[in-house]
């Protein structure tokens, strides 16, 4: 069974089952306020605007992922698990000093992960809570064995290249955010993007398909197919699509919609089986969800 997403008055019908891999909830802040230092000011994204999109598009499942701008509060998070628990997953951002009891009541609450964040950016050269660093990863990686759980990395194509010798002996599955985070302008024969390429085609990471960040245009992101194609060729058993709803720091003409990141998607897939493959049956395997 298909359910339908619409943008422009074109409905397109997603694959049974399928999951937005990457999305965050924030507020409302009279129960979950924001850090007080926090790298980013998101927009209010309550729970219930999440399930809303989640529906309208057509998502059977979703994915969410821990905000910095939360600090290492999660209540935010854990709440809207709780809200569908057969439905969605979510991804933890603990504090390096996290009880091995916390992260098992945060397995039961359906987290499935750990996220890393190593970027480029003004607030790079600070430290806040609800940020680990890639250098975490080695000690968290035993902990994320032992819970089933996997590795999700925000990270600049260089990093994740000088780096590349770790995330293939870490022991535990790897997933890079935004296709890799890599500069348009150097082209897919860049070296750095080749090695994450060829981590995925390994089988040591897999890749969320979320593309407009990588973009220097607006879209359709025709700038970043090439790297989407190559990504997907290279291994379409691990690679999932992610809406990055509600778009942080994303304004004006350069603001997305789901319905038409989902259009484009489309477009960049036109094989039915390949996109029932990215939006229902990796997620499934790779989150552990029916």
């Amino acid at each position: 069974m298909s359910t339908t997403a619409q943008n422009s008055g074109t409905p397109i019908s997603l694959p049974g089952q399928a999951c937005d891999c990457h999305a965050h909830v924030f507020g409302p802040y009279n129960r979950f306020p924001l850090a007080t230092e926090r790298p980013y000011d998101p927009p209010v994204a309550a729970k219930e605007s999440y399930l809303a999109m989640l529906d309208n598009a057509g998502f059977a499942r979703g994915v969410l992922v821990h905000g910095g701008a939360n600090g290492w509060d999660h209540s935010a998070l854990l709440d809207a698990l709780r809200t569908a628990p057969s439905r969605l997953r979510g991804i933890a951002v603990p504090p390096p000093n996290v009880t091995d009891e916390q992260l098992a009541n945060m397995n039961a609450g359906g987290v499935r992960g750990v996220r890393f964040t190593q970027v480029a950016g003004p607030s790079a050269a600070r430290a806040y809570d609800g940020r680990l660093d890639l250098a975490e990863l080695p000690n968290f990686a035993p902990r994320l064995r032992e819970l089933g759980w996997h590795a999700q990395l925000w990270a600049n194509c260089d990093i994740i290249e000088r780096n590349a010798a770790m995330l293939r002996s870490c022991g535990v599955p790897v997933v890079i955010d935004h296709l890799g985070y890599f500069d348009v302008s150097r082209g897919v024969t860049d070296s750095a993007f080749q090695v994450v390429a060829q981590l995925l085609a390994d089988g040591y990471v897999w890749t969320k398909l979320t593309a407009f960040r990588n973009s220097k245009g607006l879209s359709p992101y025709a700038d970043v197919q090439p790297f989407h194609d190559t990504l997907v060729t290279a291994n379409p058993e691990q690679v999932v699509w992610g809406s990055d709803w509600p778009f942080l720091g994303m304004k004006g003409e350069k603001l997305p919609t789901v319905p038409a990141l989902l259009q484009i998607l489309f477009q960049w897939l036109p094989d039915p089986g390949l996109r029932e493959q990215v939006l229902s049956r990796n997620p499934a395997r790779l989150y552990g969800v029916p």
